[in-house]
């Protein structure tokens, strides 16, 4: 009776080695990506050298068509902060909160947003001037994006991205609507952080915070 058949010790290394490596680039594709905050754009919220995972898979990658059928659409909800490519430079990440979503109408006046007329209750904004008068919109003439814009209509399968830090932020204000096709996923938590390019300046206080 022949013996059984064994693997040599270096084929079970190198397919354990194999496996890993499609289940790490499985992983990166299709589930998880880090990212790195460049700007101050979301401040006070994200820092720049904030470190953050992000959720592929909860909207599901829109890389092809055969990562659609894979994997679920989820809903993209106003509030969400998601990461995707910038649609002027597609091979560019950016972060931004979504803000209007389709069919929504979006105004913005002396700073303060309103959807359908509606003023958004905002607490996450951050602003270098604070906003004009609390008690509602008036009439302001002023061609600073920063103030007013709108209002605008959000088309079918787009959305209006906003960064929480008003006064400094290159978001739809400036280059338009957020194709649903261009966001890659929804921003978890800060794995790691740091302070001026500096492995010594860990910001411990901010390890493992969970994004809101």
């Amino acid at each position: 009776m022949p013996e059984p058949f064994k693997k040599s010790v270096v084929r079970e290394y190198f397919e354990s080695i194999v496996i890993a490596v499609i289940l790490a680039l499985f992983i990166r594709t299709f589930v998880v990506q880090a990212f790195k905050i460049p700007t101050g754009s979301m401040e006070n919220n994200l820092l720049i050298g904030d470190h953050l995972l992000v959720n592929k898979f909860v909207f599901g990658p829109s890389a092809s068509g055969v990562e659609r059928a894979l994997l679920p659409i989820g809903t993209i909800n106003r509030g969400d902060i998601v990461v995707f490519k910038y649609p002027e430079e597609p091979e560019r990440d950016f972060i931004k909160r979504v803000i209007g979503l389709p069919g929504e109408t979006v105004e913005l006046r002396e700073k303060k947003v309103s959807i359908d007329g509606s003023v958004l209750d905002e607490p996450y904004v951050h602003f270098l001037e604070g906003p004009g008068d609390a008690s509602g919109f008036h009439e302001v003439i002023s061609s600073d994006l920063r103030e007013r814009y709108g209002p605008v209509t959000v088309p079918p399968n787009q959305y209006f991205v906003m960064g929480d830090n008003r006064d400094n932020s290159q978001d739809s204000r400036y280059w338009g609507f957020l194709p649903r096709e261009y966001i890659k996923g929804k921003a978890l938590l800060i794995y790691w952080s740091y302070d001026d390019d500096s492995f010594t300046r860990t910001r411990w206080s901010r390890l493992l915070r969970v994004i809101h």
